[in-house]
This record gives C-alpha cells, structure tokens and sequence, in this order.
C-alpha cells in the first residue's frame, strides 16, 4: 500500500487478485478499482504530485495509470521475469522498476518508453529508489550487493558490498547524501553515496532484515526483521538507540510519519 504523501488523503493496494484500488483514506470509500494486469500486483506508488500511480506485476510489466479517471495511461513492456520494485523520480517524469530478470529500467513516464536498461547483477532485484535530485537510483539484489547509477547515462558508478547474503532493501536519506542496505544476513550498513564507503554496520538483530528506512531528518535508521522486533538506529555511530518490541511473528515492514516524529 502507498500513500500520496504529502497530501495524505488518499490510500492504494495493490492485490494477489489482479487488482489495484484508491480509497479515501479519511472515511475508507473505495474511489476506483484499476484492472489491467493478468496476474498479482507486488508494488505500486503514487508520483510525487498524487496524480498518477504506478503497479508492478508478476506478469513482468509495469503500468501507469490516471489517479481521477482509473485510465491506464501506459503499459510498461521490457523486462522478462516480474517486477517486484518502483518508484517515480522527485519530478514524475521516470520511474524505475527492478525486476527478477536481474536488471533496472528507466521509463520515460510521458511515453512508456524504456530509457536505459542497467545491467550489471547476478541475480534478482529485491529494491529500488531514486535520489531526492533524481541524478542517481539504487538497486538492491539478490546477488549481496547493491549499486549506484547515473540516471542520465544509465552507468554503474559504484558497486557496494559488505553483505554476506541477499539485500532485501534499499533506501536513501533525504539529502541523498547516505544510503542503507538491509541484508537476509542480519546486518544493515549505512554508505555514503558519494564515495561508496561504508558508514557504520548496523548490529543486533538475530534473523534477516527485510526493511531499512530514514527519518526525514536523517537522524535515524528503522530496520525491520524477521526476529519479531524493530529497530532505531543512530546511522552515523551505528548504535540502536531503541528497540520496539511486541510482535508475535516476523516484521515485513516499517517506515517513519511524515514528519519524522
């Protein structure tokens, strides 16, 4: 699910039933149910001005569609195995997708037409995101490693290792200035986007972490993990500052208000 942050009124999910539809998200009216793909929706987003969304499906494209009408806009045809990862750029005018197939598009969001395709993985695409300039993206794979692009050439500036397993998530901070992995081994590293060196190595966690996220201020790392609990972080130390506990089962997922408190 997404919501079109800033605004925050409204709400999206995506579904194993084909299916993905825009609610209210002050009184929970459904507004429209956009059809179109032939098999489960994995991810989705809203651009930044909440106008329009996109999906991602295991039947390998991507789609845009009008948030007020329900039109499918454009269908994003190219990758050879599902899409699992998108995201617009800070203007709406790209969106990347990561894909199983081991590669990165870039789309030209006016025209579904593919701009660049990244290549450079030996496995599957777990995670994907733009800088907020929209100059570089970020893909996590499941081949321990995550990399760096120039979005305007479509080249791999830096290749960031450390982990002893797959990479589950990638996320930059606001500035774009520093980045976090999170890793099925556990760990999650903080890397300066610039250089490509590792920050700090995020310790305490006893099983896979599937989510690593910032504070919009960038003061604070949140992971999730598969050994029931969350945890803060201060990302410049690496020292967890809080663990949140509570949880029964594994946690898929976390992520900060938009103001970060």
């Amino acid at each position: 699910m997404a919501f079109n942050n800033p605004y925050g009124d409204k709400i999206i999910t995506g579904s194993f039933d084909k299916t993905c539809k825009l609610w209210n998200a002050n009184n929970g009216e459904l507004y429209h149910t956009y059809r179109g793909h032939d098999t489960e929706i994995v991810c989705l987003s809203f651009d930044q001005m909440g106008t329009t969304i996109a999906t991602g499906s295991m039947d390998n494209t991507a789609r845009l569609w009008d948030v007020e009408s329900g039109t499918c806009l454009h269908t994003l045809v190219g990758h050879s195995a599902e899409i699992v990862s998108l995201n617009f750029d800070t203007h709406g005018k790209h969106i990347i997708t990561g894909s199983f197939d081991h590669t990165v598009k870039l789309w030209d969001t006016r025209n579904g037409k593919v701009v660049h395709t990244m290549k450079g993985h030996h496995g599957e695409i777990s995670s994907t995101q733009f800088d907020y300039e929209s100059k570089t993206c970020i893909s996590g794979s499941i081949d321990t490693t995550c990399k760096i692009w120039d979005v305007s050439s479509g080249r791999c500036i830096h290749t960031l290792g450390g982990h002893s397993d797959e990479v589950l998530d990638v996320s930059f901070n606001t500035s774009g200035s520093h980045l976090v992995t999170a890793s099925a081994d556990g760990t999650a590293r903080v890397f300066d986007s610039k250089t490509g060196i590792c920050c700090s190595t995020l310790l305490g966690h006893e099983e896979e972490i599937s989510k690593a996220t910032f504070n919009p201020q960038g003061t604070r790392v949140m992971t999730a993990s598969s050994d029931k609990t969350a945890r803060l972080w201060d990302p410049s130390t690496g020292e967890c500052v809080q663990m949140l506990e509570g949880h029964t089962d594994e946690i898929f997922s976390c992520d900060f208000n938009y103001e970060g408190d």
